[in-house]
């Protein structure tokens, strides 16, 4: 896993991505500090929550892989993680309830 590859992924997020990541950012005041495109193991999280560990994963065009996506999942529960996964449709139709589901499943009421 690379610094470079994760800067290279952070800096061509799909829109969708870049939606989510603002209103991620936006949490600060909750106590949650996301990051995006965190190495854990050989796989890449899109957003990772260390504390309450929670890993968001948006599912677009390039998740066609399913038996990939639930091998990346498995791993990520392995080493403690959550993983709540988000079409990419809905967090950019319905952004709100996506990060009222985040705030959900981190403990958080709302």
């Amino acid at each position: 896993m690379s610094i470079e590859r994760a800067r290279s992924l952070r800096q061509r997020m799909p829109p969708s991505e870049a939606a989510l990541w603002n209103a991620l950012r936006a949490l600060k005041p909750t106590g949650l500090h996301f990051r995006r495109q965190v190495p854990l193991g050989r796989y890449y999280a899109d957003f990772a929550c260390h504390h309450p560990r929670l890993v968001i994963e948006v599912d677009g065009w390039t998740h066609d892989d399913p038996a990939y996506d639930a091998e990346r999942d498995r791993f990520m529960q392995g080493e403690g993680y959550r993983v709540l996964r988000v079409s990419s449709v809905d967090v950019l139709r319905n952004l709100d309830g996506v990060i009222r589901a985040v705030l959900t499943l981190c403990g958080i009421d709302i």
